[in-house]
């Protein structure tokens, strides 16, 4: 009766191995040298693994690249009888000497590693590191892929939503580009309904090694977002004729976005609006009628400042000695209009400005014949009590 075939190991033999470091250097950009390391130290430890007595600074694995092969030793050192106390890294000079007459005390012998058991190690090993080094290699592709995209707007759809944290996974990028992106519930637009499905535009903040891949950051609430949706519909925004100088958004809500152009025959608000206001009116679509203020800028702070609290008219600034905070003064009947709802408007032009803004109407007077200006101004355009 004849005796069966002994099963080949499951994996990759040797020549496989070499053939697939090959292929990934060629395809992947991955160097061979670096990943035949990664193999021989996967090797290595488990063998150490599965020899807990050998140290495994005494494993060796020898790569033979011409002819596709890997072999393991185990190195011991010859010793005297008398002082022979670990055979797993250790040899009997008598036991050293019936391979070789020509073998000394303090000689190291190369013990060559069973065949089956060092090509079941191999075999196994050897195809995980292969393995993983596709994967880093995919994931490497993915990150430099979104990691150039970052500050840009990407279509997203929404595959899953967290029913308790309302974080959304979104599905960006097409085939073996693509990757799972996590809107989380503070970067959503309060109000905004998405559903399984839902196709959105969203920013990319930034994009981090995870060890489960590139991780994409993105927001629906991030002021760049209605950068670039202007930059997408204004052209000239896109060739630089018109210039953003500054946005303040509360998303969902309202945005201020500060425009300037050095070309005196563009005008910068007129080119965002678009005829028939069609431009603007588009990227309120898509951000959901989210109201848009569009203001010139102004190198002059008092001129800037009093655009920046429109809709309201503005009679006069005083801008403080020291610091960036100034006091506005609007008709009595505007001033309402010129805080804003909950403080809005004058928050956000404090925001657009980079100025600390108080509002005052036309018919305040400074108490005592004090000073026309406070020390301490808020954001919101509203003083500060005494302490």
């Amino acid at each position: 009766m004849k005796g069966k075939k002994q099963k080949e190991p499951a994996g990759m033999n040797p020549g496989e191995i070499f053939a697939a470091l090959e292929m990934l250097e060629k395809e992947r950009g991955i160097p061979k040298e670096a990943m035949l390391e990664k193999v021989i130290k996967a090797i290595t430890t488990a063998y150490q693994r599965d020899h807990k007595d050998v140290l495994e600074e005494n494993i060796i694995v020898q790569a033979d690249e011409a002819h596709g092969e890997l072999r393991m030793y185990v190195q011991k050192a010859v010793v005297d009888e008398e002082d022979y106390v670990d055979p797993f890294n250790e040899m009997p000079l008598a036991e050293a000497q019936a391979i070789s007459a020509r073998y000394q005390i303090g000689d190291v012998i190369n013990t060559p590693v069973d065949k089956m058991e060092f090509g079941r190690i191999a075999a196994g090993n050897g195809k995980q590191v292969i393995i993983q080094g596709l994967r880093e290699a995919e994931r490497g592709k993915v990150y430099d892929e979104f990691n150039s995209k970052q500050h840009e707007i990407l279509t997203g759809v929404v595959t899953r939503i967290d029913p308790r944290t309302g974080a959304a996974s979104l599905r960006i990028g097409t085939g073996a580009e693509s990757t799972e992106a996590l809107l989380l519930a503070g970067e959503q637009v309060p109000g905004e309904p998405l559903e399984e499905g839902t196709h959105i535009k969203v920013y990319v903040v930034d994009v981090r090694h995870s060890t489960r891949g590139p991780q994409v950051l993105i927001s629906r609430t991030h002021p760049g977002l209605v950068k670039r949706l202007f930059e997408l519909e204004v052209p000239e925004i896109f060739d630089g004729s018109v210039e953003v100088k500054s946005i303040a958004r509360e998303a969902g809500s309202r945005t201020k976005m500060a425009v300037w152009s050095k070309e005196e025959n563009v005008d910068p608000i007129g080119a965002c609006v678009g005829p028939r206001g069609q431009r603007v009116a588009a990227i309120v679509e898509e951000l959901r009628g989210e109201k848009i203020d569009i203001i010139k800028y102004s190198e002059d702070p008092a001129e800037f400042i009093a655009a920046a609290l429109a809709p309201a008219d503005v009679v006069d600034v005083w801008m403080a000695d020291e610091g960036k905070a100034c006091r506005c003064v609007v008709p009595d009947d505007q001033l309402s209009l010129a805080i804003g709802k909950e403080g809005q408007n004058a928050r956000l032009a404090a925001r657009l400005t980079g100025y600390k803004i108080d509002i005052k109407p036309q018919s305040y007077q400074p108490e005592d014949g004090g000073e026309p200006f406070p020390a301490e101004v808020d954001a919101a355009g509203q003083e500060r009590p005494e302490e």
